[in-house]
């Protein structure tokens, strides 16, 4: 059992080091081809880390097939934007907190107003329509259209982000293959490898984190349903929480929350289009509350953000909201749950 703690410490140092080399890559990326802050928060970085766990339904649906399969799917799917949207946005302003009380940043936060809130519209517009859907007659082709909708939406939200009106964020820290290379940081011939090997670091990391996480937690006697439910999701989103969490020590509020609220509007488009047009999309009323919960979390964002009130301590709230949604599942579920070498061959 030891070796399993020391290979789990492994994981999150690797995580960490890794989710560093990733943001000092993706910022001077933005910095190389004059991007700004939004295109980089919201797009680079969360697009980023998102596509590896976006493989997770997709894995569900087409390797372990059937209802079982789908089901697990559809649980991804819906997890990814109900995580974020709670707690980790929660962590984040968590973060933003304790580095402003031990005099590692400013106390005040310092947001594109205007950025954000397009994020969370579009969030909220996509993810009501999944929804939605799941209310839709089972007609194949309406399902198809309706897919084709929200995955739709995401183009539209990309080229309003770019085209956006946001400034560049000022010079990161020195890349450090740069400073490895002694060469100028500005060549891509060293940001683009950076940003790969972090990746590959990210993804690395995290699954060496979620197999040993699982061992040990069913070594203790957790249930097969509370890993599927809270371990290996909290492990699969940990890079941008971990990302956030850099941003937010630097004092870079804009790029802390629009990784967290681009990668929502990305969840909600690519997975959940996804899942309407190659699931039965017949959403239970667990999953549809943690949906509900998500969005009426993103619009109470919406709402401080848009009267120039949001605070650390509102972010911090979304942890209250995550852990009583996750008490109501445990102690409501009856369905046995998918078996723990199928939740590990998903999150690997």
């Amino acid at each position: 059992m030891f070796a399993h703690y020391a290979l789990l410490a492994l994981a999150l140092v690797l995580i960490v080091a890794a989710a560093e080399m990733f943001t000092n890559g993706i910022e001077w990326l933005g910095q190389r081809l004059g991007l700004s802050e939004g295109v980089v928060g919201s797009l680079l970085a969360a697009v980023g880390t998102a596509l590896p766990e976006t493989l997770i339904p997709i894995v569900a649906v087409f390797w372990f097939g059937g209802k079982h399969g789908a089901d697990v799917g559809i649980g991804a799917i819906a997890g990814a934007p109900f995580m974020l949207s709670t707690l980790t946005l929660s962590l984040c302003g968590l973060s933003m907190f304790v580095f402003s009380r031990t005099g590692r940043r400013k106390q005040e936060m310092k947001i594109n107003n205007g950025l954000l809130t397009r994020d969370l519209c579009f969030f909220i517009v996509a993810y009501s329509l999944a929804l939605g859907a799941s209310f839709m007659s089972p007609d194949r082709t309406l399902r198809l259209c309706v897919a084709a909708g929200i995955f739709l939406i995401y183009p539209f939200y990309v080229y309003l982000t770019i085209k956006g009106e946001s400034e560049m964020g000022d010079e990161p820290e020195e890349l450090y293959l740069a400073k490895v290379f002694k060469l100028d940081s500005k060549r891509l011939v060293l940001i683009v490898p950076q940003i790969l090997l972090s990746l590959v670091g990210i993804v690395g990391g995290a699954s060496l984190f979620v197999d040993h996480i699982e061992t040990i937690a069913k070594g203790i006697g957790f249930s097969a349903l509370f890993l599927s439910l809270i371990v290996s999701p909290i492990a699969t989103e940990l890079p941008e929480k971990i990302n956030s969490i850099i941003w937010a020590r630097s004092g870079k509020d804009t790029l802390a929350l629009a990784n967290i609220t681009g990668a929502l509007v990305f969840q909600a488009c690519f997975p959940v289009a996804f899942g309407v047009a190659f699931t039965s999309w017949n959403l239970d009323q667990k999953t549809i509350a943690s949906g509900i919960v998500a969005i009426f979390s993103a619009m109470i964002y919406l709402r401080l953000i848009t009267t120039n009130r949001l605070k650390p301590v509102h972010l911090m709230c979304g942890a209250f909201a995550y852990f009583c949604v996750i008490g109501v599942i445990i102690a409501t579920d009856t369905v046995d749950p998918m078996p723990i070498s199928s939740i590990k061959q998903l999150s690997l």
